[in-house]
């Protein structure tokens, strides 16, 4: 898989597929390009995919700070390198939708459909000390000290019978991020609030409320979709990272979606 420079970062990318639209699949926290393995094949078939790590995760260039208005003009700059210049299908699920929703709303005449599942309205300040504290302890001690925790409530058990190796995959790649990007992301999303950028979206979108999300409950999938203009919402039953959990239920759902069928 190639790197490329695009923002001033080091990406690592891959596009892949042989579909005339361009579908970009946006990570969760922590995640990276392989977060999409499972749902991969089928999608090749219908679009060309790019993947890519966000800056600070995966194989991507490392940092101790992040902004999201410098996440978002990431994936403009790595769309440029690339020289995308037709809009795109987006997909993204978490923390991923977030950022979707960041890069739909700052740039919309680049973005043809979105699809967004476990996405996140409201200031995060409720919840942002405790999320720091976490990160503090993250920095401290590593990211192995959370992994438990933070997995119990965003990958509960009911989706890990599903395929435990899966989930085996998912805890191996997670443990092997850096304590400086978690405490950095953690930063970046205490004080965020994505209420505005709802109403500057253009894009038909999708909202997709998960049923054992107990982190972004499918009520607070509504308040997004409410907010949405247009939009589509539908509940799934699956949790907080769709496209991990439920490879095949997220295909089965956006590709209908974007596709129009």
């Amino acid at each position: 898989m190639p790197w490329i420079e695009a923002n001033g970062a080091s990406l690592r990318y891959e596009l892949s597929g042989s579909g005339k639209d361009t579908l970009v699949l946006v990570h969760e926290a922590g995640g990276c390009l392989e977060s999409f393995d499972d749902a991969l094949p089928a999608l090749e078939k219908e679009f060309r995919v790019l993947r890519y790590d966000q800056r600070g995760f995966g194989f991507s260039e490392k940092v101790r700070e992040l902004t999201f208005e410098g996440v978002v003009a990431d994936l403009a700059a790595l769309l440029d390198a690339l020289k995308i210049t037709s809009p795109v299908y987006m997909a993204g699920c978490a923390m991923g939708a977030d950022f979707s929703v960041g890069f739909a709303s700052r740039f919309p005449a680049r973005v043809a459909k979105l699809a967004i599942a476990s996405p996140n309205i409201g200031h995060n300040g409720a919840r942002s000390a405790s999320s720091l504290d976490r990160a503090a302890v993250v920095e401290r001690e590593g990211v192995r000290v959370s992994m438990q925790a933070s997995h119990d409530r965003s990958y509960p058990e009911n989706m890990r019978a599903l395929d435990r190796e899966r989930f085996k995959r998912y805890q191996s790649r997670w443990v092997c991020n850096t304590p400086a990007s978690f405490k950095a992301q953690a930063i970046m999303m205490s004080t965020a609030d994505l209420t505005p950028a709802y109403t500057k979206i253009t894009a038909p979108t999708l909202v997709i409320g998960c049923t054992y999300d107990p982190l972004r409950t499918p009520e607070k999938a509504q308040r997004v979709a409410n907010a949405l203009a247009g939009s589509k919402y539908i509940v799934a039953d699956t949790g907080h990272f769709m496209h991990l959990e439920t490879p095949q239920l997220f295909v089965d759902t956006v590709v209908p979606f974007f596709k129009g069928r």
